[in-house]
């Protein structure tokens, strides 16, 4: 995607800076870390958004840390930013479409990476920035910071402790950012993810479900089915139930409606089973009172066959549940020769994208694509 930069002693002090920042917030877990930090990090974050917007006039990466290069001549821009929010500082990657500019909204999808990942990993995996540039979308890649997980994960299941929320609200300033500087359409956001990305954006849409027109699950696990590291392990397993989604109490002002979800999940993954992917889908149907439909298999050439089941209500579909045969924890359709990522699997960037689409044409009809 890009060529290695060797980092600037600049690039290594404020990298420092932000190691720093994200310890002590871990450590308080209160606003008081940020109010007392943001100040001295103003001006050093300033300097690499403004790197970060700095148009790129040729497909190679130029000097400094934070500047990502386009594909290829006319495919597009990658960017690189930092997103400072109450789980500390979290960088991303940006993809803009060709000849994207701020005047002209274009809708957003969020994509958050696995464990083991990282946003430029699961960029390459998932080669969503390709469908983006056709049909002319922004895609946000927010990075977790191993010093808040050693392994990469997005910490979903930290509900009572409240890194998993800290977290999400991180990931909803970024996004914040992303529309304000770069011009995407807050009304048109969808988020997706791998694994414990998937579990993070269905734990983002339900917390913030005004935020977002839909949501995908691919090889996750459902928000309330795990609270701490060890029911994760039992919850990847099979071995837990996701709790009820909350719905108004009679008599009370009616909750906000969920967005729609969509599960992708493989019959074959020893990482997170298969029964989690139904489990999702049913409990996302529940809380909306639909009902599931005649499920129907699908198979394009050699790829993996898929069962896809629609879970309705007054014909508007609240979750759709697509069950590849074959398919172990890897992104469903991905690049060959990536980990975590199977080429002979349905193509899971499409099926989110006409997924996606579909609600962000329900918000604005003349939506891309």
């Amino acid at each position: 995607m890009s060529r290695r930069i060797r980092k600037s002693t600049w690039a290594r002090s404020f990298q420092r800076s932000l190691n720093a920042l994200t310890r002590a917030t871990l450590r308080a877990g209160t606003r008081a870390v940020l109010k007392a930090t943001k100040q001295a990090t103003r001006q050093a974050a300033t300097k690499v958004a403004k790197k970060a917007q700095t148009p790129r006039r040729t497909p190679t990466a130029a000097a400094g840390s934070t500047a990502v290069a386009a594909t290829a001549a006319g495919a597009g821009t990658w960017t690189s930013g930092v997103a400072l929010g109450p789980a500390g500082a979290r960088r991303y990657r940006l993809y803009q479409p060709p000849g994207a500019r701020k005047s002209v909204r274009l809708p957003l999808l969020v994509m958050l990476h696995g464990c083991r990942q990282d946003a430029a990993e699961f960029a390459r995996s998932t080669r969503l920035h390709r469908v983006a540039a056709r049909a002319r979308f922004f895609v946000l890649y927010p990075e977790q910071d191993r010093l808040a997980n050693a392994q990469g994960c997005w910490n979903w299941y930290g509900t009572r402790s409240g890194r998993a929320l800290s977290e999400a609200a991180s990931i909803v300033t970024a996004i914040d950012q992303v529309c304000t500087s770069y011009g995407a359409d807050p009304a048109r956001v969808a988020v997706a993810g791998l694994s414990a990305g998937a579990s993070m954006a269905a734990l983002l849409a339900l917390h913030h479900p005004q935020r977002f027109s839909a949501v995908a699950m691919h090889s996750g696990i459902a928000p309330s089915t795990a609270h701490s590291p060890a029911t994760a392990i039992g919850a990847m397993q099979g071995r837990r139930r996701p709790d009820a989604l909350p719905v108004a109490a009679a008599g009370a002002d009616p909750l906000p409606p969920l967005p729609p979800l969509l599960v992708i999940q493989g019959s074959a993954d020893p990482i997170v089973r298969a029964g989690n992917g139904r489990a999702a889908a049913q409990q996302w149907a529940d809380a909306a009172g639909a009902q599931a439909g005649t499920a129907r298999t699908l198979q394009r050439g050699q790829r993996y066959p898929m069962t896809v089941t629609d879970f309705k209500r007054g014909g508007r579909i609240a979750a759709r549940l697509c069950e590849v045969s074959g398919l172990g924890h890897a992104w469903s359709g991905g690049a060959p020769g990536q980990p975590y990522s199977d080429p002979k699997g349905p193509d899971a960037s499409r099926l989110i994208w006409a997924f996606v689409l579909r609600q962000f044409r329900a918000v604005s009809p003349a939506a891309p694509g």
